[in-house]
């Protein structure tokens, strides 16, 4: 990355005793779509209204286009927040919303009034203008809401859970809006979500975070293929996860025991007797009527269940662990109580070092 808009070096947040953000380096490209994605508490919203400069940081340094923004108020960095709850004057109209940065900087009349109605036919908002807050679905509010963050041309545009309060499916509608907005404009978009299926449809890169610190900051697909850490693998959708030991190394193939058996994994940089996990997808997971070589993993076939587009099916294994594995078919290969062997293709599995 040659010249990253947003940079934070040794960034932390404690709020008394309670460290929230450690040690937090990270660097943010220009027109990137960066999302902060992690379960309540992480810290990725605190990081957010760092770079906002609604909370000051502890220690470190963060960085607007190269400039230093530590000891600056939130009016003077080059960046607009979008909330959950929207924060649209109630009683004023859309079109005083929108505007209302820029009467505060006192921009000519005609040039307001030129930028309104630019951003409300970019929202898809023509014609709303002098309607209420109040008179608006969630999702016109939401785009109102775009529209005034984006109507001061910020460099950057921070999201916190913007879509958090719509229904499922209005949410999804608007995901594919954002990213589509977000790539026409240009604009550097940093966007907080708890939702690992948001972050993997709208990001260029995802920046996992978990206890306050990134466990891994890369792009979706080798978020969701190549998980770095044990709660990556067990955050980012569905993932059958396994502890055990290194127990032999034969060129890039591992095989590990458990509590559950035997399971082998392509991996590398393994060592024998070396702690570890193996993650493997509920897509890749196969079964047999006898064991399968390089896997020992019996057990018995607990319950099904119909999502849809697939059918969910539990297996209780004899070492206690519950493995689930989904196929496509609409009517079951096996029967409640069956036994059966479970195993996988190696390479389709993920061998992960066990954290300090």
């Amino acid at each position: 990355m040659s010249n990253p808009i947003i940079t934070l070096e040794g960034v932390e947040k404690a709020f008394g005793k309670n460290l929230v953000v450690k040690k937090m380096n990270l660097e943010i490209g220009e027109g990137e779509f960066l999302t902060l994605l992690g379960p309540s508490g992480c810290g990725k919203t605190t990081t957010l209204r760092m770079i906002a400069g609604f909370e000051d940081a502890t220690t470190g340094v963060i960085k607007v286009e190269g400039e230093h923004v530590e000891t600056k108020e939130a009016y003077q960095r080059n960046v607009n927040t979008v909330f959950q709850n929207y924060a649209l004057f109630p009683h004023m109209t859309v079109y005083q919303n929108i505007a209302y940065g820029l009467t505060i900087k006192k921009v000519p009349k005609d040039e307001i009034h030129t930028r309104v109605m630019e951003m409300l036919r970019m929202v898809q908002l023509e014609g709303f203008e002098q309607r209420k807050p109040d008179a608006l679905s969630g999702g016109q509010k939401q785009r109102v809401a775009i529209a005034r963050a984006l109507v001061n041309n910020p460099k950057v545009l921070l999201l916190d859970e913007p879509l958090g309060a719509l229904d499922l499916k209005l949410r999804k509608q608007m995901q594919v809006e954002l990213k589509r907005l977000q790539k026409k404009l240009g604009i550097t978009f940093i966007y907080v979500t708890h939702d690992q299926e948001e972050a993997l449809t709208m990001s260029d890169r995802i920046a996992v975070m978990h206890d306050g610190v990134i466990e891994q900051l890369d792009v979706p697909n080798e978020i969701y293929e190549h998980p770095k850490t044990r709660f990556v693998a067990g955050f980012i959708g569905e993932s059958n996860i396994f502890d055990g030991v290194c127990e032999k190394v034969e060129g890039d193939m591992i095989t590990m025991k458990s509590k559950n058996g035997i399971m082998t994994v392509k991996g590398e940089g393994f060592e024998v007797g070396e702690e570890m996990h193996i993650a493997v997808r509920l897509e890749n997971v196969e079964h047999a009527s006898t064991p399968v070589d390089g896997f020992d993993l019996p057990g018995k076939v607990k319950d099904f269940i119909y999502q849809g587009s697939v059918i969910k099916t539990s297996v209780d294994l004899d070492g206690g662990q519950e493995v689930n594995y989904t196929r496509f078919e609409r009517v079951s290969e096996v029967e409640e109580g069956e036994r059966l062997y479970i195993y996988w293709n190696p390479s389709k599995a993920v061998a992960i070092k066990k954290s300090n």
